[in-house]
């Protein structure tokens, strides 16, 4: 009979071992790691991943995850180093790197960095111009990641990336700014529109000087512009009038100007009797005026 006792309580103890086995498996993910304690004291090196066993309550597990971790920095007001409030928000990247130390250096790692990441946006941003902001915004992030690195690497965390997600700026300084950006496209479009004509101006030399010695290429070239002009379908003719038709015409004016400036004779230089007639006529009051008639009908 005490056997059959015996043997029963056997059974019984070796389902107590066996269940307090069971409770004592954890299974750990491959991108976990746990660190173990074992009557308070922390085991050389942290545990998984896989099937690992945890002697509760002598001993004490903590799970760490070894995945990019995405953090979102609220909205900070900024003053930057030349006086232009703005209202910047940033995203954060990170990952722990050695498990120990994220457990052992610092009670929570994640509230930890996220606050690091904050005071070092306020920080760094005042100290940089608007313009930088905007524009070397690779650089602004390169030195942000940087420093929140240098003061987590002490925690086992290592920062990755930081990212500038938005810059809000003021209206006025937004109204500025789309001002600044049209008189700098007005400028580079007179630029660009001066360079054209002065690259155009270069190339007709050019064109002028190899149609010079040639005078039926400059035929040629009326010819030419004839026909574009004709295969547009409109009512427009042309006619190329050479300037040597005109050379007779005035040459011509300006014999008729130089003669009506020789007949022109001072008072001095005319006879007594055109004197005389001259100035009885300015006395009278009635001298000859050239006038210009212009006809209306009447």
């Amino acid at each position: 009979m005490w056997m059959y006792y015996a043997a029963i309580g056997l059974g019984g103890a070796l389902a107590l071992v066996a269940l307090y086995l069971a409770s004592c498996v954890r299974i750990l993910n491959e991108y976990q790691r746990g660190v173990i304690f074992r009557l308070g004291r922390v085991m050389p090196t942290p545990k998984g991943p896989g099937l690992i066993m945890v002697f509760s309550p002598v001993d004490s597990m903590m799970r760490v995850d070894l995945r990019t971790i995405t953090r979102v920095i609220e909205p900070q007001d900024i003053i930057t180093r030349d006086n232009v409030s703005v209202r910047v928000n940033a995203v954060l990247y990170f990952r722990v790197v050695d498990p120990m130390r994220s457990v052992l250096e610092v009670a929570d790692f994640l509230f930890a960095t996220s606050q690091v990441a904050l005071t070092t946006l306020r920080s760094t941003l005042g100290q940089a111009e608007l313009d930088d902001l905007l524009t070397e915004r690779d650089k602004v992030n390169h030195r942000l990641q940087e420093i929140i690195d240098k003061h987590t690497e002490p925690w086992g965390v290592k920062v990755s990336v930081v990212e500038v997600k938005d810059v809000d700026l003021p209206e006025p300084m937004k109204r500025s700014m789309a001002h600044q950006a049209e008189a700098e496209r007005d400028r580079r479009a007179k630029v660009i529109n001066a360079e054209g004509e002065f690259q155009a101006a270069d190339k007709l030399r050019q064109a002028a000087q190899i149609m010079t010695p040639y005078p039926m290429a400059m035929q040629m070239r009326y010819l030419q512009a004839l026909a574009e002009v004709a295969s547009e379908k409109n009512s427009t003719i042309i006619f190329p009038l050479p300037l040597e038709l005109l050379a007779p015409f005035m040459k011509s004016g300006r014999d008729g100007a130089s003669t009506a400036t020789l007949t022109n004779v001072r008072p001095e230089d005319a006879s007594p009797g055109a004197r005389d007639s001259s100035q009885s006529g300015n006395a009278n009051g009635s001298g000859t005026i050239p006038a210009t008639v212009s006809g209306n009908g009447r």
